[in-house]
């Protein structure tokens, strides 16, 4: 999910783990903790020239069960070296910042599972890439209480157990919220096979997940032999069924059989994609995964990237949606978001 929300779920692993021994410094390691797994945006950039294998880098390694436990090691036993010093001898243990490090690191992947992109949690032994579909990478319903509270807890002394009490609730808040988003897409999926079936639709698979910013809102798509059909769905509609349904076509003007790179990119979308040469001969990679601004334009993805040829492979310039694109999709989502 979000940086933000990442740094909320590891200051409260931290405050979990050592809050009633070292109070808010807990919070702030823990909420390092949580942010080290993104740092492979950064990793990958130095690592990868290739723009493609810089951005397929991120949730990978640094993002799966093993790193989260050697790095836990390594994080704990350098913390603790510094920390152990002067008047804070003995005060902590190594262990107890393993454990800090350890909930803080594990909890962030294992929260980007639920999101649509996708963690490779089992890397490097295997690239399946995780995700259950069921809540937006940025979701303010389960950030902000989760944010109020841990904050609330900040102003209490360390042995107060009102500041556990706070942490409870934050952690149980957002608990229950998650819990939401896994049966309301169980729900979900089966108003969208419904819809499908309704429409005489022939799929061999489908895909759906929430837009951004909530989870009342929600995208599907349907692969068939020809192309994919899309269509959205609000809980605040006065009927359970998605509506709108747009065919695409499964544009392929970079064949996967001739190109490594478009292979890595059509498995990162999970084969939901399309591939369109534009007019200055470069390209552009549509992730169907992800809504259109404007249903008329097949080529309109939120989530698009231009590639282009470069010493016998291909390269990418990064995905930057434009600012008027981005106003366009906020008024549609919440237009749409009201129900039909």
């Amino acid at each position: 999910m979000d940086s933000l929300t990442q740094i909320v779920l590891g200051a409260a692993c931290g405050e979990a783990v050592l809050g009633k021994k070292i109070g808010n410094k807990a919070l702030l390691f823990g909420a390092i903790g949580g942010t080290i797994p993104d740092l492979d945006v950064i990793v990958g950039g130095i690592i990868h020239q290739n723009k493609i294998d810089a951005m397929l880098f991120h949730r990978g390694f640094m993002h799966s069960i093993l790193f989260s436990v050697l790095a836990a090691f390594f994080f704990g036993w350098l913390v603790f070296k510094f920390y152990n010093t002067k008047k804070r001898i003995d005060t902590t243990s190594q262990s107890d910042w393993v454990g800090l490090f350890f909930w803080s690191l594990l909890t962030h992947p294992i929260l980007d599972c639920f999101t649509p992109y996708g963690t490779q949690l089992f890397a490097p032994f295997s690239n399946y890439r995780v995700a259950f579909n069921n809540i937006a990478v940025l979701d303010p319903l389960y950030t902000v209480p989760f944010l109020v509270c841990i904050i609330v807890l900040m102003f209490f002394k360390r042995t107060s157990v009102k500041r556990s009490i706070w942490l409870k609730w934050g952690i149980g808040i957002s608990s229950v919220y998650m819990l939401f988003t896994v049966v309301n897409k169980l729900y979900i999926d089966s108003v969208f096979r419904s819809s499908l079936a309704e429409k005489e639709i022939e799929y061999y698979r489908y895909s759906s997940n929430p837009a951004l910013l909530n989870n009342i809102l929600w995208y599907g798509i349907a692969e068939t032999k020809k192309g994919y059909f899309i269509a959205n769905y609000s809980l605040l509609d006065t009927k359970s069924s998605f509506i709108n349904f747009v065919e695409l076509p499964k544009q392929r003007d970079l064949k996967p059989e001739a190109y490594q790179d478009i292979k890595d990119l059509a498995w990162f979308s999970n084969g939901y994609y399309s591939v369109y040469k534009m007019e200055d001969n470069n390209y552009q990679y549509n992730d169907l995964r992800y809504p259109l601004l404007d249903d008329k334009d097949p080529n309109s993805s939120v989530f698009k990237m231009k590639l282009f040829k470069e010493g016998g492979r291909l390269n990418m310039i990064p995905f930057e949606p434009e600012s008027r694109d981005f106003k366009a999709a906020i008024a549609n989502l919440w237009e749409r978001t009201k129900g039909i």
